[in-house]
């Protein structure tokens, strides 16, 4: 078989592509597999981050015929062709006297942010294809106030955004009890695996996609998505209603356009 010989003339690089395919790993170039908590990060970048190289989608006991041009058709199916703009929207400052969800309201100060990140994104002019609000109440009132701006984008809600302690952090920091992360953490990895991937393959066109949730999310998010190692999240801190972009290409590149943008903010409005 043509797969055979591909094996056997590429050596311990297609064996290892092909090893890629069935297992769910990418060889030699990551020692991260589907499952693994917490994420390991091994200071190489693993092509197949997303699982949606198009080798990983291809059913090889599938592929018709003996020729190289049937798999390199199959390939070039299951590429991605369009690119994901994402914008992680930090909610406004809110009451932190309050003793529940319901309490922790937008402060006035909060929904100014709020109005004036609204503002900022529709100025961009782009045609937002979604947003996706974390259920918490600071982040579902910061969506509504933003939602004025963007007339006609879809909106739905996950808890998957809810805040949390993604993971120990690295330097240490007395900031949760440590069971929390072992709560938290993989619930806010299955957010990133959720919403932070490459483009479907059957996406033609660019995506201009909202995720408003909160600071450890955020910074987690940006940590996962540019390969650094992930416990690095509180060496960032983003103030409150600020924008973050992630430009995630075609071929899985991740880009970092901007990390806690509040440049529009008059210096009066800006808190953390």
């Amino acid at each position: 078989m043509f797969l055979r010989r591909v094996i056997v003339a590429g050596g311990a690089a297609a064996s290892a592509l092909l090893t890629a395919a069935v297992v769910g790993k990418v060889g030699d170039d990551s020692n991260t597999s589907i499952g693994s908590w917490p994420p390991v990060c091994t200071g190489r970048w693993d092509r197949n981050w997303d699982r949606r190289e198009p080798m990983s989608l291809i059913n090889l006991s599938k592929v018709k015929g003996d020729t190289e041009e049937e798999l390199k058709r199959q390939l070039k199916k299951y590429e991605a062709r369009a690119r994901r703009h994402i914008f992680l929207i930090r909610h406004g400052q809110y009451n932190l006297d309050g003793k529940t969800d319901a309490e922790c309201v937008l402060t006035p100060l909060g929904r100014e942010q709020a109005d004036l990140t609204g503002q900022r994104l529709a100025h961009l002019g782009y045609d937002y294809t979604k947003m996706v609000y974390s259920t918490l109440t600071r982040a579902k009132e910061t969506s509504k106030i933003i939602g004025k701006y963007l007339k006609g984008v879809p909106t739905s809600s996950s808890d998957l955004l809810q805040e949390g302690a993604p993971i120990r952090p690295d330097p240490p920091a007395q900031w949760k009890p440590e069971f929390m992360y072992y709560e938290d953490g993989p619930r806010i990895e299955s957010a990133f695996r959720e919403y932070i991937h490459r483009a479907d393959y059957e996406q033609d066109e660019d995506s201009y996609e909202i995720l408003v949730c909160h600071d450890n999310v955020i910074r987690y998010i940006v940590c996962r998505a540019l390969q650094v190692a992930p416990d690095a999240w509180l060496r960032m801190s983003l103030h409150h209603g600020s924008i973050t972009e992630l430009l995630i290409h075609h071929n899985g590149n991740v880009s970092l356009r901007s990390l806690g943008d509040a440049g529009y903010m008059p210096v009066k409005c800006l808190s953390r």
